[in-house]
């Protein structure tokens, strides 16, 4: 959750950034007009609470002079009366704020480049360069007929459109790069963690998938609990409603887990093969970091997916996502796009985001910083998707009759 007195103090700075993330000049009306019913409520509950007081005293002293206390009683009855009325109003007032303030993303970092949509994000560098083929690549689904790697008419069967089932090398190759990521991961510092992969309610809600993109989420009927669209969400939340030391910082945890989504928004693209799956295989990182801490984090995270993909041999490309382009939770994103020879074109493999405190605040994890309370920083980010990882090396590591070699690499999870 953003920084509402933040908002408050610095009103036009902190909507021109929001602006910047594609925030509607209405919602901000909305805001702006929450926030005023939300004062004027507080000062006439402080102004009845004041009287009160007041009235308490002089009844103290009509008491001690012997004077009739009946009208001042009848009075002191009323406030309390009022005072209850006006209590309930201010958390209403309250209360309405904070649900629409649920739905309003992170503010932007300064250095987030201006811009609309992808279109408009920063090309950093590039890393490996492109094999030259001296024949046409195929792409991952041509390739799969070719080697019976991905069965995608049986994945329809058993659930539905955007399910498939990955059969003999490809099934050792996901277990393969599972294996080669948290082993990675883990040489970085990130301690491996086994998660759920069912949450409940709040903490989606802690870590920005609720209770705005609940449309894309899969429920368990009758409960109030989901399938995880990313082990972001239960590896952040280790620490949902905690203080921890601030020797402990910065927290860093890797997992594996599948991942669900319903891909609502997403019709007519990508339906054909497997870039975009309502269930696909992903290892995160996610870390809890003092705010000092967050940006150099931010880079190790950002490093260490771009060194995950140059062992693997994989041409790919970092770039720096726009203002309008940036997720709901994100204040900075660095997406890390992998060399697709058979599309002809970079695809986003990786997404590594700083949160700074919007996830903190809203799970209400925090760190002793002297002697009051402050939130972390949270970070995220994929390292790597593994069902795009499978679809780069179908592509990249192609010979001309269809074949499909193995990164050196992966030689030994493959033994």
């Amino acid at each position: 959750m953003i920084d509402l007195k933040y908002l408050q103090k610095n009103y036009d700075e902190a909507t021109a950034l929001l602006i910047k993330k594609g925030v509607s000049s209405d919602t901000l009306e909305q805001l702006h007009q929450l926030f005023i019913a939300l004062k004027e409520a507080n000062a006439q509950f402080e102004e009845a609470k004041a009287n009160q007081n007041e009235m308490s005293k002089l009844f103290g002293i009509y008491k001690k002079e012997g004077k009739d206390t009946t009208d001042l009683k009848a009075k002191v009855d009323a406030n309390k009366e009022l005072l209850v009325a006006l209590q309930e109003k201010a958390r209403q007032a309250d209360e309405a704020l904070q649900n629409v303030a649920l739905v309003i993303p992170n503010f932007p970092d300064a250095k987030v480049p201006d811009g609309v949509d992808e279109n408009d994000n920063v090309e950093i560098k590039r890393v490996l360069t492109p094999k030259t083929f001296d024949f046409k690549p195929k792409e991952h689904w041509e390739l799969s007929e070719l080697n019976g790697w991905i069965d995608f008419e049986r994945g329809v069967k058993l659930v539905k459109s955007r399910f498939s089932v990955l059969k003999g090398e490809a099934a050792r190759l996901e277990r393969a790069l599972i294996g080669f990521f948290l082993d990675h991961n883990r040489t970085k510092g990130f301690e491996e963690v086994s998660i759920p992969f069912i949450n409940n309610r709040a903490m989606l809600q802690g870590t920005g998938q609720l209770p705005k993109f609940e449309e894309d989420l899969f429920k368990i009927e009758g409960e109030e609990l989901f399938l995880i669209p990313t082990s972001e969400v239960p590896l952040t939340n280790l620490h949902h409603d905690e203080i921890v030391s601030p020797s402990q910082l910065p927290l860093l945890y890797t997992a594996y887990s599948p991942c669900f989504r319903k891909e609502a928004g997403s019709a007519g693209r990508d339906t054909r093969g497997m870039i975009r799956q309502h269930q696909f295989s992903k290892v995160e990182m996610v870390a809890l970091t003092h705010p000092d801490q967050s940006d150099t984090i931010f880079e190790m995270m950002v490093a260490n997916a771009s060194e995950l993909l140059t062992l693997l041999e994989l041409p790919h490309r970092i770039v720096e996502l726009c203002g309008g382009d940036l997720g709901f939770s994100a204040a900075r994103t660095i997406d890390i796009e992998v060399w697709l020879p058979g599309q002809n074109q970079y695809r986003e493999i990786s997404s590594i985001s700083n949160v700074r405190d919007f996830q903190a605040r809203r799970a209400k994890i925090r760190f002793k910083d002297g002697d009051k309370n402050s939130f972390v920083h949270t970070l995220n980010g994929s390292a790597l998707a593994v069902g795009r990882t499978i679809i780069a090396i179908m592509e990249n590591f192609q010979n001309q009759e269809g074949g499909i070699a193995i990164p050196k690499v992966l030689e030994k999870y493959m033994a």
